[in-house]
């Protein structure tokens, strides 16, 4: 026994843990350092108890632990002893107090993927207004509604939405979707031919590493939605940007992209393109799907904001008037209700549902199952339909708000033309104004807000903003204006390195 070993119960960052696991920390320790070596026998449960001044129970459950964890061997009839086969050099840290912080980097590679750049996600100084990308306001979400159809399903017969259910998706959300997309958007899908995703976002992930290998050619519009190119760059697909113009993608540079060599997919916006928010026109919708069926391309279309159309009736998908079987139709509820209610989905031929679901089930085996159900019971009572009328008013209110004050301040600066559908506005700014310094002026007059350059495929991108406009009433977007119109530069564009 080891009579000179004296151990010092010191107050250390775990002194809140249980004092058995205290105790058992500090002997580690002590073995770390070299004060105990592998074989040195450990005083006596009373004993120890007696010089620490502690519950004979305390040492005894301390020396358990130090068992457990192999630090310790306990010999009938002989004690408690330190490891023998612990090596010379024992490890640092495990068991012992634990570390203060996560390391900075790892020991490994992380090879393959290049994370794409991220602004500051702290939160604005409180009074920043905020010009999103084409967000919804939370404030309208019909949140009682909500909280009503989800205490039903938890506390009603559709309490089974509990259990394990199926990586499609809640069956009552994907009929109900089903029918509203047959009926609004001329898709004529059954349940089998949807999926439900934790919003748009998981949808484009499924879908790319459904389709692409690496080295496939994935054609997207050089204007689009990085987080979609991520998904596709994330799958190894090759992106080749085509020119967005007035009257959406231009299918003829498809033609000759297809002339040169072969395509897996086309990734397209077409109802409201973003960022532009810009109509594909009807000839060039039938082209594309002309070109696909004959290729062999699959269309990826993301009807982001099919609901938010304010002049006239909606233009249908091109998943409507796709008879081969060529189109992926990608679209969500997160806008509907709000965007942290992650839900979107897929509709597509089944075998195509079938591989996704499968893809699905090994990051996520369901999604939100009684979510699901809420929401599903909400659009088959009419109470989603009912917000969506409510909410499309007010953002056409808040769309022309917008363009109005845009007019009266910064005439002369600006030029933008007055979209048809959509949650924001494509603001194009004059050509001797520095777009990137007027958004760093705007931002120390607490306005924060886009530039084209976040929407390019290549190169520094267009003198641009995108505006969005829904999640600021009335009063905020002109103050939001005003601001921007105090934030614009003087004189001409400087040369920015």
């Amino acid at each position: 026994m080891l009579r000179s070993w004296k151990l010092n119960l010191e107050v250390t960052p775990d002194s809140d843990a249980p004092l058995f696991v205290r105790l058992s920390r500090a002997i580690v320790r002590d073995i770390e350092r070299g004060r105990l070596s592998p074989g040195d026998a450990l005083p006596g449960t009373r004993a120890l108890a007696r010089q620490l001044g502690i519950h004979r129970n305390t040492v005894d459950a301390a020396y358990r632990e130090l068992i457990q964890q192999g630090w310790a061997s306990a010999e009938p009839s002989r004690g408690t002893f330190v490891s023998g086969t612990l090596p010379v050099k024992t490890p640092r840290g495990f068991g012992s107090a634990p570390r203060q912080r996560m390391p900075a980097r790892p020991a490994f590679r992380l090879d393959g993927w290049e994370e794409s750049p991220r602004e500051a996600t702290a939160p604005p100084p409180r009074g920043t207004l905020l010009f999103n990308d084409g967000a919804p306001d939370v404030r309208l979400a019909p949140a009682v509604e909500l909280s009503r159809a989800f205490r039903r399903v938890l506390t009603g017969r559709s309490r089974t939405t509990l259990a394990v259910g199926d990586p499609r998706g809640e069956p009552l959300l994907r009929r109900t979707l089903a029918r509203m997309l047959s009926e609004t958007r001329g898709l004529a899908a059954g349940e089998d031919d949807v999926l439900v995703t934790r919003g748009s976002q998981m949808g484009l992930f499924l879908v790319a590493r459904a389709l692409v290998r690496p080295g496939d050619v994935v054609a997207v519009e050089s204007l689009g939605y990085r987080p979609a190119w991520d998904a596709l760059r994330l799958a190894g697909a090759e992106l080749v940007g085509l020119p967005v113009d007035a009257h959406g993608m231009k299918v003829e540079a498809l033609q000759a992209l297809l002339a040169r060599k072969p395509v897996r997919a086309v990734f397209v916006t077409p109802h409201h393109q973003y960022p532009t928010t810009v109509t594909l026109t009807a000839a060039r919708r039938l082209e594309l799907l002309r070109l696909a069926e004959e290729a062999g391309v699959a269309i990826v279309e993301d009807d982001y904001d099919h609901e938010f159309h304010y002049e006239g009736r909606p233009v249908l998908p091109l998943a409507s008037a796709d008879r081969a079987g060529s189109v992926i139709y990608v679209g969500s509820l997160s806008k509907l209700v709000a965007p942290g209610l992650r839900l979107g989905y897929v509709a597509a031929p089944a075998p195509v549902v079938r591989r996704l679901a499968s893809l699905r089930a090994v990051v996520d085996r369901q999604g939100d199952a009684p979510l699901e159900r809420a929401v599903a019971e909400l659009l088959e009572e009419g109470e989603l339909q009912r917000h969506a009328r409510r909410a499309r008013r007010e953002y056409l209110v808040r769309r022309d708000v917008l363009a109005e004050a845009l007019r009266a301040e910064l005439e002369g600066r600006v030029d933008f033309d007055v979209p048809a559908g959509g949650l924001a506005l494509w603001t194009r700014v004059r050509e001797e104004l520095d777009v990137e310094l007027w958004a760093e002026q705007a931002g120390r007059e607490g306005v924060l807000l886009t530039t084209g350059r976040a929407f390019a495929l290549e190169g520094a991108g267009p003198r641009a903003f995108r505006l969005g406009y829904a999640s600021l009433n009335p009063a905020e977007l002109r103050e939001a204006v005003r601001r921007l119109a105090r934030a614009c530069p003087r004189g001409r564009r400087a040369s920015r390195a």
